[in-house]
């Protein structure tokens, strides 16, 4: 089952996608509890579920109070939000580590090539204080596939990271630096640094309350300014999914194959809509996820977005009265 899951999630075309949408729906519905009350809650039959449009979607916060998972198995990972004090944490059971693995490789490979190609460096401050994050496991396997002498985590070791840094831009290493949003703006303002033409910066969202909130152009233009950088990339995921979209900085994020965006009227939670040739248009995020095949593949989350006709996206922020989350959006 592991090694068919694995051929239909990864290799689907755009053209097929729908299709494996309904069937993986059809298997969560059967094997995934809380999810199949939900959809039976609402009173909807799976045999009347005939296209993409019709897939329910389980709000985010079942993660926080059920096991999201596909029948009974011991998790090969926990991956747990880091959230605020006093709130309760999103819990995602993963089944096979691989799929994580697979998803997150290719994922990469797709916007930025092989990781062998690049340094990859790792700040994020109390993230790796976590034993559950997904992002630490995410950043920690690219810098295992970088093999450069160089990559690896930097936490609060500004002074050593300025100098690698300018050192591996001497020598015309790309680089890659992820991080979280406050540890980046810390690390660029201690630190004076020459203009980076070898390097990405990337940030992957999150205050974590240290810092007020910022809107991510008013983020990105302090650290590109830092950095000497025309554009600051960006990654969009979250302990609930298994896969990642991509900003090249301009704020306007791509999915993988196996990764769409759809949005919901607000004051409907049962809407789900694709991208619409008539232009853009904002609303609350659905996301498909098919990695998360073992999970469920189907979540409304707590964020809001602007979809374009082709399918990216930005994201706006997060909807009124949601949970604060750790490494949370920047609010616009």
């Amino acid at each position: 089952m592991k090694s068919e899951w694995n051929d239909k999630i990864f290799s689907t075309e755009h053209r097929t996608r729908g299709q494996l949408a309904l069937e993986v729906f059809r298997f969560q519905y059967q094997h995934t509890q809380v999810y199949r009350d939900y959809v039976d809650a609402l009173r909807i039959r799976p045999e009347n579920v005939l296209s993409i449009d019709q897939i329910p979607f389980l709000p985010i916060r079942f993660f926080k109070s059920h096991a999201v998972k596909a029948g009974d198995f011991e998790p090969a990972l926990l991956f747990e939000s880091s959230g605020t004090t006093g709130s309760i944490n999103s819990r995602h059971l993963v089944k096979d580590a691989s799929i994580y693995e697979k998803s997150f490789t290719k994922g990469f490979e797709l916007f930025y090539g092989p990781a062998s190609r690049w340094c990859v460096i790792g700040l994020l401050p109390s993230y790796l204080e976590r034993q559950h994050s997904s992002l630490v496991y995410m950043v920690n396997d690219l810098v295992r596939q970088s093999g450069h002498p160089d990559s690896g985590f930097y936490l609060n070791e500004y002074d050593r990271l300025a100098e690698v840094l300018m050192r591996l831009e001497k020598a015309g290493q790309r680089t890659i630096l992820i991080g979280v949003t406050f540890g980046l703006l810390d690390f660029a303002e201690s630190m004076g640094l020459p203009a980076l033409k070898n390097a990405i910066v990337m940030e992957t969202g999150g205050m974590k309350g240290r810092r007020k909130e910022m809107i991510r152009q008013e983020v990105h233009d302090i650290l590109s300014a830092a950095f000497h950088l025309g554009e600051i990339h960006s990654e969009y995921g979250m302990t609930e999914l298994l896969s990642q979209a991509y900003s090249p900085g301009d704020g306007i994020f791509t999915c993988p194959p196996w990764m769409e965006i759809r949005l919901r009227d607000e004051s409907d939670p049962l809407s789900s809509y694709g991208p619409s040739p008539e232009g853009a248009y904002t609303g609350a995020v659905n996301i498909i996820d098919l990695a998360n095949i073992h999970s469920c593949s189907f979540i409304a989350t707590d964020d809001a977005a602007r979809l374009h006709p082709d399918g990216t996206f930005e994201i706006l922020g997060r909807l009124d009265n949601s949970d604060v989350r750790g490494c949370s959006l920047m609010a616009v």
